[in-house]
């Protein structure tokens, strides 16, 4: 008869799947807030700063997020410039700003879109002849390899 090994020598380690290497995120995700949608705002390109952004995106509701409060983001030095205690990589700042904020803005801008598409609509069926009927369907199809 062979011998057993005692259950308690026994591991699951072996058993385990090898952990795999996966490149790091260039940009980080921050841990969810309730409420609070997040954003990386451009601050500079190949080291020039760009202010006229920072300045509009700060109008428009977004506000630099703490170090302090996103432990999980790990950075290489310490914050620095206008932001001291913010989140800022490769001249991206991490910014966010309430969700009502970021709804009323993609509302703003679908109506914009659709006053849009209304406008070029009217120029296109103002060409309209009832001998050669022009048609508004916005309905595509996409097929791949031959037809059957």
């Amino acid at each position: 008869m062979a011998e057993r090994n005692p259950r308690e020598l026994e591991t699951r380690a072996k058993a385990e799947r090898p952990k795999q290497w996966m490149p790091p995120q260039l940009l980080p995700d921050p841990n969810p807030e309730e409420g609070y949608a997040f954003r990386w705002i451009r601050v500079s390109t190949l080291g020039n700063n760009d202010p006229m952004n920072v300045s509009s995106k700060l109008r428009e509701g977004w506000e630099p997020v703490k170090a302090s409060d996103h432990p999980e983001i790990q950075l290489g030095g310490g914050g620095s410039g206008r932001f001291p205690d913010s989140i800022e990589i490769g001249g991206l700042l991490l910014c966010k700003t309430p969700k009502e904020f970021t709804e009323q803005r993609n509302a703003y801008f679908q109506r914009q879109t659709d006053g849009q598409m209304q406008s070029v609509d009217n120029a296109y069926m103002r060409d309209n002849d009832p001998r050669m009927p022009l048609f508004r369907e916005r309905k595509s199809e996409v097929s791949f390899g031959r037809g059957s």
